[in-house]
């Protein structure tokens, strides 16, 4: 059976749901990580050790041990090791996209100014210096303005201001955020700050998969609550969506037009957008699949396989990267939704009461709640780490995003 190079850091959602789809398909799996397992000596073509945060190294090593046990496909889960897949795929001869283009899809400057060029729909933008002082151009900014960081994910540090002082402290916020060890592990773009206008409108989330240049739209997801800030906590999101077709046509046009601008080819795609009167916006596209636990509310046909309906987004993307046969991309019939439920407040969690009860509200599939006792939970801008996901599925968007609610409505968290 073909064998999959999976990049997997260790501080991940992804693990489970990608060792499951490589089982049901029968592919032969090596996990990559930055940090070394006990496991790995006695599995070593199954745990291996990369230099994830560095991806010429990682390619280097990734090489040798090719050398010996060849691959057939490389697959990152997040940004950086999208970067890391591209630069490995190219080393030893695989299909995967140009580097440059991961690269681009990471750092949202360089995005935003590649986008700019090609004409797609971005909001008006500007980079600064952490060490600048914010004061002496916070009369230029336009507003409102949205202050975010290069390079984090889920909106960590992204910040809405309305006015001047707002504005210089979202900006000082914004640099005590970027202060932090791990963030200045990323290097020079742990000292920028992108400045860009706000979009107004309502925001929407495209899963796709790229064959050869052309987008194929796997979904497209409603974000019913406003996020207009200050803070971009994210919380549901329901397909199908309920925008008319033209605005579903124009979302989806906005993002072919994005891959293209970014030199991406193949693989899966993950574009935050929004839409209102002027039509759609570019928000940002990640060259990856969407991030914690959220494909899990994601099941497609594959007949071909013999699975029936309810192959995981996972295994879609494994038989792109391997060549296999994929049979249908089509999403099951139902509308289906998932809650990133939110970090009700700062503080050391001591239990969370209330599972059973959410579990058992009518269209709910599952409530996981991933934090555990005495563990940190850290509100948005700061954090970026959810403790939880619902996840359901009825016949109508409306029923999922309801029950979604309800389930949360039982939930109760206890800090210490």
């Amino acid at each position: 059976m073909p064998r999959l190079l999976l990049l997997l850091p260790t501080a991940t959602y992804r693990t489970a749901a990608f060792v499951e789809a490589a089982r049901r398909l029968g592919v032969e799996l090596t996990v990559a990580s930055e940090r070394p397992s006990t496991f790995q000596a006695a599995n070593p073509t199954g745990l291996i050790t990369l230099d994830l945060a560095h991806p010429e190294r990682a390619a280097e090593q990734a090489r040798e041990f090719v050398r010996v046990h060849p691959v057939a496909g490389v697959v990152g889960v997040d940004d950086d090791t999208a970067v890391v897949a591209a630069t490995i795929a190219q080393a030893i001869g695989l299909p995967g996209n140009p580097v440059a283009a991961a690269e681009a899809a990471r750092d949202k400057f360089e995005q935003r100014t590649r986008l700019a060029r090609a004409e797609v729909p971005v909001p008006r933008f500007a980079l600064h210096r952490v060490d600048e002082d914010p004061s002496t151009f916070a009369e230029r900014v336009p507003y409102p303005c949205v202050v975010k960081p290069l390079r984090l994910s889920a909106s960590r540090g992204v910040i809405r201001a309305d006015a001047p002082a707002q504005f210089v402290a979202a900006f000082e916020r914004l640099r005590r955020i970027l202060a932090a060890p791990d963030i200045l592990a990323c290097g020079e773009s742990a000292r920028l700050i992108l400045v860009e206008e706000f979009v107004p409108g309502s925001e929407h989330a495209l899963e796709g998969l790229l064959v050869d240049g052309e987008l194929l739209v796997l979904a497209l997801f409603d974000k019913p609550d406003p996020l207009d800030g200050p803070y971009f906590e994210e919380t549901i999101y329901v397909t199908p969506s309920r925008l008319r077709s033209d605005a579903h046509h124009a979302l989806e046009s906005c993002a072919q037009r994005a891959a293209r601008a970014l030199g991406l080819r193949t693989g899966p795609v993950h574009v935050e957008l929004r839409y209102n009167d002027r039509g759609p916006w570019l928000i940002e596209m990640a060259a990856r699949p969407i991030g914690g636990r959220c494909s899990a509310g994601l099941r497609f046909g594959t007949r071909d396989s013999g699975l029936g309906a309810g192959a995981s987004l996972e295994e879609i993307i494994l038989r792109h990267t391997l060549a296999m046969p994929i049979d249908s991309l089509e999403r099951e019939a139902c509308a289906s939704g998932v809650m990133m439920i939110p970090v009700p407040r700062a503080g050391v969690l001591r239990e969370v009461g209330g599972i059973e009860a959410a579990r058992a509200i009518p269209l709910i599939d599952a409530v996981e709640i991933t934090a555990h006792p005495g563990e940190a939970l850290v509100p948005w801008p700061e954090g970026s780490r959810y403790p939880g996901f619902i996840f359901a599925r009825g016949d109508r968007p409306a029923e999922v995003e309801a029950a979604l609610r309800e389930a949360h409505r039982k939930l109760e968290f206890v800090f210490e």
